[in-house]
């Protein structure tokens, strides 16, 4: 075995790192982190679905499925997903183009256990004859899911406009028509497809614990060394995604979703050995810059586009796709050719001008910032990175590669910019209103490919460059080096530094994380903010307004990495400030200022007004579960409208009714805030200050806003049906507490961690109802509650409610059979979840905020949840589902959708169904928070 070449670290990473390489070539990285109480491990494949057989698409996405049904060791198909879950953690997998990755956390103690049972999927899978059709399904399923996803319908016709000989070309996902067959049949392509590409050569792993290094090490060895390598070695078509047919092409696409779109892609070689000097983020960096002179700024200016980003697009083994996409508005969909002609403008200004030096330091600065203070990620996000990063990077920079940027080599970023030519260029415009004469494969997407006209080539070889495009100034915001003060908290967790009838502070030090950040929210509440859904509709204006205002006077500082966020709530707005803190109060000054200019334009207010209309009215096409979920807080929730009704409101409102709305909103305010980074307590006082004098300016004080929640005590079953235009039902079923207390919290979630796995196995794997199905925890204003939730493409809406009861009504005897080891391994597994250490400032942050906003004002609820979770039995847990749970009268909401493919089946119907939201709403019972 070879052993340990170092990996370069963060000086503020915790972590040690030991790179090896085992016997059987399988490369390993392994991490030992004190800090964690939960362990991770990731394994990435170099096979993906460009290995996939020609007659066979979506093999390697099929193979993934199947690895978790058993293996020889532990060949019970549902053992895996279990015993994770019972032990407090998650699994998963994706299958990319030419990677594959399979990732789990776990409770550190039992980590050994949790790997026997993972390594086993890479040396002895079972491909269980019998489970080959149900997993069949559950793929048909994955792919019905999404056959109403723009991204999936739009990225085939990218699939079959693109070069038919390149791997890119073929269909990902498979489904029952590509998966077609015998059983048996299936079963062998799929063993003979598993012994030819999976080979220990072509994996990586990665592996994160408290435990030392030589003990991870042992358990890499042992577990691991006995994956066959095959020595096979990698070799895809050296064919260009674009050949000279598929170039110089315009490809226009009807979407679902309301939505106006152009993007020049351009045909660029693989990226990977351009990693230590990032040209191409350089040129991202100018091209997607929004400051004033800017080509976003340009365009924007002349009413043609409303957002701009630079640099994405599909990348592999020998092609980046680099895109340039721009939002457009109606004015821009009929003037392509300026917005087009004003980019290629752009791209010369940074070939002429933009190759500096101190430019590219200023991106190379941020990364290396970022860097220096990266914060850590849970164990499992870290595994799976780092195992993808594995087949990207050299040994040293695992770590360090996404952040590396040598230096700027002209030559090489000229050569670059000297590919982004209207000849080596596809345009793809998407809109409903265009022109189609052909229909893509599979996801039935209307698209139309025609060559670029000549003339329209010739004219986009720019030589002069408008005067209104300029390059951005010298950023004020960067600062080269910041330190995080050594100043120790005072308190444990954050207290009140400030406080009057009109708002209160709470601030906390942070003296753990040791970055020079911050995370400073306010929340405003505001009687005027959503008491009807048009109130509700203009404070939503009202945020679009002030965000879009906002973009070019505060880019700078976002590119600096200082980012914020502004978002409505039932009682009103919360601001969310973070980043570095050195330049936070000169930018939390620049956006109170500017909200209080409030210098809105006729012409940017009907803009803004007509996007969100389309984004409320793209709802309709969102997948049937989202669109449940969303009804679930929409019917629950006093202050919370369905985004169709907020539309209608919204439709014939002007700017002065805005205008007008913004002066009431702010008449009584009351604000609640929390200070929490690297922020001293006489900073957090003095912010209070500011903010009161603010205030007294525009407001008069107000009590806190309320947050209604309707009480389903004694209201029996209740039934909603939506109407969602999708081939798919789906249904939610919520059950919902009686009471907010500690003891509720810890029964709920405790009752949702037992029952997920054993649900998701059952309905999923074992009766492949579909391939969303789950339970959840799910408190709304403070109340502990838990769902239930499937969409099926198999099954109508009273056959999945009559499964749930079903599987809820036999679950007391699964309860029954399990030892008291089992059930206190399931509680400590849960405990462990609830109490996982924070990894970052800003998780933390978050659970300090949720806790301000749940008024949990000594910051110990998740503590005294687990404390009654430790006191709980088995019969606790019987008693409660027996008399809350077990019949059809039970006291619960369902929200259901009936599929087009399920009509014909008996409907679900009830002597209570709510059929007048706003009656239900009016008439019911509340829970006062």
């Amino acid at each position: 075995m070879s052993n340990s070449q170092s990996v370069y670290k963060s000086p503020n990473d915790h972590r040690h790192y030991r790179y090896l390489q085992l016997d059987n070539a399988l490369r390993v990285l392994l991490v030992e982190d004190c800090h964690a109480s939960q362990a991770a491990a990731a394994m990435a494949v170099g096979v993906g679905h460009f290995d996939d057989p020609l007659d066979r698409p979506g093999m390697a996405h099929f193979l993934e499925h199947m690895l978790f049904l058993g293996t020889d060791k532990f060949p019970d198909s549902g053992e895996y997903h279990a015993f994770i879950n019972q032990h407090g953690g998650s699994n998963n997998a994706w299958t990319g183009t030419e990677h594959t990755n399979f990732f789990f956390t776990i409770n550190a103690e039992v980590f050994e256990a949790a790997l026997d049972r993972f390594s086993q999927f890479f040396i002895a899978p079972k491909f269980d004859l019998d489970l080959v059709e149900r997993e069949r399904q559950a793929i048909e399923s994955e792919f019905s899911l999404k056959l109403k996803d723009d991204i999936r319908r739009i990225y085939q016709v990218q699939k079959e406009t693109a070069n038919q000989a390149h791997p890119f070309a073929k269909f990902s996902v498979g489904n029952l028509t590509t998966l077609a067959g015998s059983q048996a049949e299936i079963r062998a392509e799929l063993l003979t497809f598993y012994l030819t590409h999976y080979s220990a050569n072509l994996m990586t792993l990665c592996l994160v614990s408290p435990a030392p290094l030589d003990e991870q090490q042992a358990l890499a060895e042992g577990y691991f060394g006995g994956i066959h390598n095959l020595r096979l070695t990698k070799s895809y078509p050296d064919v260009p995604l674009y050949g000279p047919d598929e170039l110089q092409r315009q490809i226009q696409v009807i979407p679902l979703k309301e939505q106006k779109r152009l993007t020049m892609s351009f045909n660029l070689p693989g990226i990977d050995s351009f990693y230590k000097r990032k040209p191409l983020t350089f040129i991202s960096h100018l091209l997607g810059n929004e400051s004033p002179g800017s080509l976003l700024s340009y365009l924007k200016d002349r009413g043609l586009a409303d957002n701009l980003s630079a640099g994405g697009g599909i990348n592999g083994y020998n092609f980046k796709d680099y895109n340039i996409s721009f939002q457009l508005t109606d004015k821009g969909l009929a003037d392509t050719d300026t917005l087009i002609t004003a980019c290629f403008e752009y791209i010369r200004l940074i070939a002429t001008q933009g190759l500096e030096d101190w430019r590219y330091l200023e991106r190379a600065n941020l990364l290396k910032m970022a860097f220096r203070y990266q914060e850590q990620i849970k164990a499992q996000d870290l595994a799976s990175h780092l195992s993808i990063n594995m087949h990207h990077y050299e040994v040293a920079d695992l770590l360090y590669g996404d952040y590396r940027m040598d230096g700027l080599d002209k030559a090489e970023a000229l050569s670059l910019l000297a590919m982004l030519t209207p000849e080596n260029m596809r345009l793809q415009l998407i809109a409903r209103e265009l022109d189609t004469d052909q229909q893509a494969a599979w996801y039935h997407t209307p698209y139309q490919i025609r060559p670029i006209a000549s003339d329209a080539l010739a004219s986009w070889h720019v030589t002069r460059i408008r005067p209104e495009l300029k390059l951005p100034e010298v950023n004020p915001f960067i600062v080269a080096e910041s330190v995080a003060r050594p100043d120790k908290s005072q308190a444990r967790v954050p207290v009140i530094v400030s406080e009057t009838e009109s708002y209160r502070i709470w601030h906390k030090k942070d003296d753990e994380f040791n970055v020079p950040k911050g995370h400073l929210y306010l929340s405003l509440d505001s009687e005027q903010a959503s008491i009807t859904p048009r109130h509700a509709a203009l404070t939503r204006l009202y945020v679009e307004m002030l965000l879009d205002y906002l973009t070019e006077p505060t880019y700078q500082a976002e590119v600096a990495g200082l980012s914020y966020n502004i978002y409505p709530h039932q009682g009103g707005i919360t601001l969310h400030l973070t980043g570095f803190t050195g330049n936070q109060e000169t930018l939390l000054a620049l956006l109170i200022h500017k909200a209080r200019e409030r210098k809105f334009t006729q012409d940017r207010f009907k803009l803004i007004k007509r996007q969100l209309l389309r984004s409320w009215g793209n709802v309709a096409q969102a997948k049937p579960i989202s669109q449940l979920f969303t009804s679930l807080t929409v019917t629950l929730q006093k202050r919370s409208y369905e985004p169709l009704r907020m539309a209608e409101m919204l439709e014939d409102i002007s700017l002065e009714d805005l205008h007008d709305h913004v002066r009431a909103f702010y008449d009584k305010i009351y604000l609640e805030g929390l200070v929490y980074g690297d922020w001293l307590v006489s900073e957090a006082q003095a912010l209070g200050d500011r903010l009161s004098q603010i205030l007294a300016l525009v407001s008069k004080p107000s009590p806190e806003s309320a947050r209604e929640l309707v009480n389903l005590t004694g209201a029996g079953t209740l039934l909603r049906e939506l109407a969602i235009t999708h081939q798919d039902s789906a249904i939610i079923v919520y059950y919902q507490s009686a009471a907010a207390t500690p003891e509720k919290m810890a029964l709920f979630s405790l009752l949702n961690h037992t029952m997920s796995s054993t649900f998701f196995h059952e309905l999923r794997t074992e009766k492949q109802l579909g391939y969303m199905v789950g339970t959840g925890y799910l408190p709304l204003n403070r109340h502990p509650g838990m769902i239930f939730y499937i969409q099926s493409p198999t099954t109508g809406p009273r056959q999945l409610l009559e499964a749930i009861d079903e599987f809820i009504a036999d679950f007391n005897y699964a309860v029954l059979q399990i030892t008291n080891e089992q059930w206190e391994a399931t509680k400590e597994g849960l405990i462990n979840q609830v109490m996982e250490h924070d990894a970052n400032l800003k998780t933390r942050s978050q659970r300090y905020w949720v806790s301000v906003g749940n008024r949990d004002y000594q910051f110990n609820q998740r503590e005294l949840v687990v404390a009654e979770i430790a006191k709980l039995t088995r019969a606790d847990l019987l008693k409660f589902m027996m008399r809350k749970m077990r019949t059809k009268h039970s006291d619960r909401l369902v929200l259901f959708s009936n599929g087009e493919q399920h009509r014909h089946l008996e409907p679900l119907t009830s002597a209570s169904m709510i059929n007048d939201l706003r009656q239900f709403k009016l008439q019911s019972e509340k829970f006062d928070f």
